[in-house]
């Protein structure tokens, strides 16, 4: 189980309540989140956006949905989905497709679902594909002051 640096410092150095969950090897956050015997709707995956110009947005939404790319709302640019090679290099101490839905630590802006608003605690990637971290929600919005709450789903 190897969390990512980046999360691992944050979530410590604001004192977050968290638990790290273990599971088998998953390949997207909905397999994880059946892995680890969670609800779906309490997994947020993040799916990543540039808009062509070198400008990234994190959209997060529960596992179980799917992002509807015309309800992305953030200035004028026009968002697509980001390449694995830029993944790699925003999240540099995460494995590739295990990114933790906290875009902000990553000095990403942030758009997230009102579903996970609803949640007393929430699920995410640790950065790896076999482990995720649990925490509550009021937590994870200390962590993401800055994150706009806006419809992503189709």
């Amino acid at each position: 189980m190897q969390m990512a640096q980046t999360l691992e410092r944050s979530l410590n150095r604001a004192q977050c309540q968290y638990e790290l969950v273990e599971h088998s090897e998953s390949a997207t956050s909905l397999e994880s989140a059946r892995k680890a015997g969670i609800p779906a709707a309490h997994m947020a995956k993040s799916v990543i956006l540039d808009d062509r110009r070198g400008h990234y947005l994190m959209a997060v939404l529960p596992a179980n949905r799917q992002l509807d790319l015309s309800k992305v709302r953030k200035g004028p640019q026009r968002w697509q989905l980001s390449g694995e090679q830029a993944l790699a290099k925003l999240f540099k101490d995460c494995q590739r497709g295990a990114v933790p839905a906290l875009g902000e630590l990553y000095g990403l802006d942030m758009l997230i679902d009102p579903a996970l608003v609803a949640l007393q605690d929430i699920y995410l990637e640790a950065g790896d594909h076999e482990s995720l971290v649990h925490m509550p929600l009021d937590d994870f919005f200390r962590l993401v002051p800055n994150a706009e709450i806006c419809a992503l789903c189709a």
